[in-house]
């Protein structure tokens, strides 16, 4: 079966994202909208919906391979994706997760997977983990490695973490996730994913660093921007959905659903627009 390009309906190509072009429409009351994204087709229609960062995900285990967990992932599954999603994207900004096991045991060994993750097309990589990191996030920042921290449920360490559960719910949990931000902030982290954690800290360390664009996922809607795994927001993902997660393509009191591109527009939409998340379904 053969692939015919067709011609080409994508609109104007839109102004490359950059960290200070992001860090702008911050401080200009813009919200960010990350999707993941793991293949080339995906990433033009992600972009041409408008949404303004890209995340090739360890997820991908998950929603790709089929595993019940991140921790399978391996660095060359991540190169793999991540230079797909490249040769794919035009404008946004392009991050890729650091797998389990490839970058915890020194900062060399983080510097050395992210170089190869760099060399894939991204532009910036993210890992997972707090106070025990800031010499990783720091040694790859020095050397001109953006990066992007992730506190809250961190899913590579869902085993220890005891399961999928909200962090931070108490004064002391919320205490060590606004120090391991602050800290990770001042190791030249530029972007923090704060996952599964009660509103109010999504507030707290958002105003706590007013130089990191934080970005929510189960976090409230004071954060600088929402992410959310593509096949969440599609409907598609099997098993029960988080109740922060809402499927983009259900219409209320229509048996009609919207396609991918039209989903993909609410999503961007709802989220600039203080739509999404709704705080009353959050209730952490």
């Amino acid at each position: 079966m053969s692939v015919h390009p067709a011609e080409s309906t994508a609109p104007a190509a839109r102004q490359a994202m950059s960290l200070p072009r992001l860090r702008d429409l911050a401080a200009r009351g813009e919200k960010l909208t990350m999707l993941t994204c793991y293949d080339a087709t995906f990433a033009r229609v992600l972009e041409d919906a408008g949404v303004e960062i890209l995340l090739v995900g360890d997820s991908l285990g998950n929603v790709i391979q089929g595993d019940t967990s991140t921790v399978p992932v391996a660095l060359v599954d991540m190169e793999y994706h991540t230079r797909c999603v490249a040769r794919g994207k035009r404008s946004a900004w392009l991050v890729a997760d650091l797998p389990f096991g490839a970058y915890e045991r020194s900062p060399e060994q983080a510097f050395d997977s992210a170089v190869k993750l760099m060399r894939a097309g991204a532009q910036m990589v993210k890992l997972e983990g707090g106070g025990v990191l800031v010499d990783t996030v720091r040694f790859l920042t020095e050397r001109g490695i953006p990066v992007c921290a992730h506190l809250g449920l961190t899913p590579q360490r869902v085993h220890a973490l005891g399961g999928f559960r909200v962090q931070g719910r108490d004064d002391a949990g919320a205490a060590v996730l606004r120090a391991d931000a602050k800290a990770m902030a001042e190791a030249g982290a530029a972007m923090l994913v704060l996952e599964l954690v009660p509103s109010s800290v999504g507030r707290q360390i958002t105003e706590d660093n007013p130089g990191l664009l934080t970005i929510g996922i189960g976090a409230g809607a004071s954060t600088s921007g929402q992410v959310l795994v593509l096949h969440d927001l599609l409907g598609i993902t099997p098993g029960k959905r988080p109740r922060f997660v809402r499927d983009f393509t259900h219409v209320p009191g229509s048996e009609v659903g919207l396609g991918i591109r039209d989903a993909v527009r609410t999503y961007v939409d709802d989220v600039k627009a203080l739509r999404f998340p709704d705080e009353s379904i959050h209730g952490f």
